[in-house]
């Protein structure tokens, strides 16, 4: 067993010089029943905006302070120690930037022996220990809480959360072990596996209290006073504490290892193999079980160690600061102050994306919204939907009557375009079809004053070519959402030559305010998404069209960790969305783009794949395989993935070479927001670093230096 008093964890002091310390104040609390309880408060000095967060010196320092109440407890001064955070936080985990900057497998080893060493000493005071999760509290900040006997939290809090596998890594002090242990292998697999999964779910105080995360709740306005006063009845016998979650012998000897692998299957059928982090927490899960707590400890420091060495890690930290950082600030922005007031904002079609469209820009902007389209049945069928999706919000509680009525009162439909004199926005959602867009916008024009934006959200014509016949194509804009438009978080917003920047910034300011994360990207076919996606699904096409067997295919791109297979991305596009896709790229780039005869026969056909009733797949359909055979060069799995590789690396250096973003940022931005590129992949330039793509396309790589691990 590690004995952690014998650690000497000098070296992580030494590396934190620049650490925002939250520090251990402590006050000695008089109870009712003549007792002394020591409550320490985490608190960074810093407003709530600054989260209390848990570097080597905040741990260290927390640990001296225990120290100190154990040795206080063992002379008598005080009969309980509890801790709380500072207001609206407890804490928001380890400090990222500095696990992030661990320097060996061997230092990070350390960091997870500090965390254990510090936690502990909370019961280790030999009296009863108390957390009162008063705010915020996320992976070390739960940690903390779990170092105590009893826990109380407020009901207000806006989250409490393991986020630890999405980014890479196992909640490694202690909440791996101790979890399970409280509130039982089936709660403890949402809260650690699943939730992190599902976009980062959070658990609000109800949510952990009824999981049994908390022994006690109490209301946000006297959750300190209430919280003493029911950890005075614990300490003095009159308050007994049940936990009906934790789990009993039946539940170790017969639920906990199929519930296990159930959540295995279930990781497998998602997510694919290539994450390390859920597979370690679930193998952690399972051997907590049984033995000790210190034993699931020293599982926890090894696995705890090998991933925060490792490139997976290194490369979710790189995603994480993207998304958390560079989204808010996106490269090129002009000044907000040069953005135009949108008043009103006007629709073009009324098909599903023009409603979803609607739905979003009435619900965020709180201004009119018109929708038009040839024919009043068109534009009535618009609205039920739009209603409809209105209705939904009122019933899931997402919004109040009151504000379901004001949305339903902001949305009209129209056939006549006059109706969009005084719209300061109109957005397009018509065929993607040249002509059209051109004569629509032309169209507009006849009505909308000067100033109005015009925006269209092609996903692969020139928004330059789509504004040729306008008088005014300065103010023309594209704004390419991703479907479904309510979910994905990302818009492309183009700007052509034309574009001046009192429109590029009112678009960019309408997309935060939209709650989009939005990317300038200049006029090229395809922008960044799709343009990527291009290539791999043309790239899948051609090597079935060679010869190569779908099965093959199918799996070649197995280790890039992408939510889908190429064909599973095809038919879920749609496969004639999917071939003007390829059409259009090959027309802009004939020799790095290919021409699929066979996709277009396979759009016709209408799928890839066999499926069953509930859809899912039970292999490649007869007719398809059919289509696309008679090819006589195959390919193996590893030349595929090998020629998609050095293919990407080729097209982003392009990309960037072409200045059709800022940086190599921006593209994994794009594809981790619009194409659900997994985090521990770090988007996709420092996947092509680390296979040496980049290096054997142009002799360098996109970061320097490359995101690896340090092991």
């Amino acid at each position: 067993m590690t004995d952690y008093s014998t650690i000497d964890f000098s070296s992580l002091d030494a590396m934190s010089d620049d650490e925002v310390v939250t520090h251990s104040y402590v006050r000695d609390v008089p109870l009712a029943s003549g007792k002394t309880l020591a409550l320490v408060t985490l608190d960074n000095d810093r407003d709530h905006t600054r989260p209390n967060t848990l570097g080597p010196r905040t741990l260290l320092e927390y640990g001296r302070v225990l120290d100190e109440l154990k040795a206080r407890a063992d002379r008598g001064e005080i009969h309980a120690v509890a801790v709380t955070g500072k207001p609206f936080i407890l804490a928001a985990g380890a400090d990222l930037s500095k696990v992030g900057s661990l320097d060996s497998r061997e230092t990070a080893l350390k960091m997870g022996q500090l965390g254990h060493a510090t936690f502990a000493k909370m019961k280790a005071t030999g009296v009863p220990s108390f957390a009162f999760i008063n705010g915020l509290a996320l992976g070390g900040g739960v940690e903390v809480a779990l170092g105590a006997d009893y826990r109380t939290i407020d009901e207000s809090i806006p989250a409490l959360a393991f986020p630890e596998v999405f980014l890479g890594i196992i909640p490694g002090w202690g909440g791996a072990t101790l979890l399970p242990n409280l509130i039982g292998i089936e709660n403890a697999l949402k809260v650690i596996i699943e939730n992190p999964l599902k976009n980062n779910r959070t658990l609000k105080g109800r949510e952990a209290f009824d999981l049994g995360i908390a022994d006690a709740i109490f209301p946000g306005a006297n959750f300190l006073e209430d919280s003493l006063r029911w950890a005075d009845g614990v300490i003095s016998g009159t308050v007994k504490v049940k936990r009906p979650n934790e789990p009993g012998k039946m539940e170790r000897l017969v639920k906990w290892d199929a519930a296990v692998g159930i959540a295995r299957k279930m990781l497998e059928s998602r997510i694919g193999t290539v994450a390390k982090a859920p597979y370690r927490a679930l193998d952690l899960l399972k051997a907590a079980k049984s033995g000790t707590p210190e034993e699931g400890f020293e599982r926890e420091d090894e696995a705890l160690a090998d991933l925060i060495a490792g490139d997976q890690f290194r490369a979710s930290i790189y995603a994480f600061d993207l998304v958390q950082k560079r989204a808010k600030r996106p490269a090129g922005t002009p000044d907000k102050k040069l953005a135009k007031p949108v008043t009103k904002v006007g629709i073009v079609g009324a098909g599903l994306m023009a409603s979803q469209f609607a739905t979003l820009f009435v619900r965020r902007l709180r201004v009119p919204v018109v929708i038009t389209d040839l024919d009043q049945a068109r534009v009535d069928k618009g609205l039920d939907y739009i209603r409809g999706e209105i209705a939904t919000l009122l019933s899931k509680g997402r919004i109040s009557q009151d504000e379901s009525n004001r949305l339903n009162a902001l949305i009209t439909g129209t056939t006549d375009r006059a109706d969009f004199a005084d719209c300061d926005w109109v957005i397009e959602a018509v065929f993607e079809e040249l002509g059209v867009k051109q004569d629509v916008f032309a169209d507009i024009e006849k009505y909308v004053s000067e100033t109005a934006v015009l925006a269209t959200n092609t996903s692969s014509l020139s928004v330059e070519e789509i504004g040729a016949k306008l008088s005014h194509p300065e103010r023309l804009v594209g704004f390419h959402f991703f479907n479904p438009v309510a979910v994905m978080p990302l818009i492309e917003v183009v700007k052509t030559p034309h574009t001046d920047d009192a429109t590029l910034s009112t678009a960019m300011v309408t997309a935060a305010k939209l709650k989009k994360n939005a990317v300038i990207t200049r006029d090229t076919p395809g922008f960044v998404v799709n343009r990527i996606l291009a290539k791999v699904l043309g790239e899948a096409m051609h090597a079935v069209d060679t010869g190569t067997p779908f099965e093959v295919m199918d799996h070649a791109l197995d280790p890039f960790g992408l939510p889908m297979s190429p064909f599973e991305l095809l038919e879920l596009v749609g496969l004639k969305v999917g071939a003007h896709v390829l059409d259009t790229h090959y027309k802009a780039f004939p020799d790095r783009f290919f021409d699929s005869r066979n996709l277009h026969e396979l759009a016709e056909h209408g799928r890839i794949y066999e499926r069953d009733d509930k859809g899912k797949i039970k292999g490649f359909d007869k007719k398809a395989v059919k289509i696309v055979s008679g090819g006589t060069t195959p390919m193996t799995a590893e030349e595929i993935r090998r020629r998609v590789e050095d293919g990407l690396a080729d097209e982003v250096h392009r990309m960037l070479e072409d200045h059709v973003v800022e940086a190599a940022e921006d593209i994994d931005l794009c594809l981790i927001l619009g194409a659900g590129y997994p985090f521990q992949m770090g988007g996709l330039t420092p996947y092509l670093d680390r296979v040496g793509a980049s290096e054997r396309v142009f002799g360098d790589t996109f970061h320097h230096p490359p995101i690896l691990g340090v092991d």
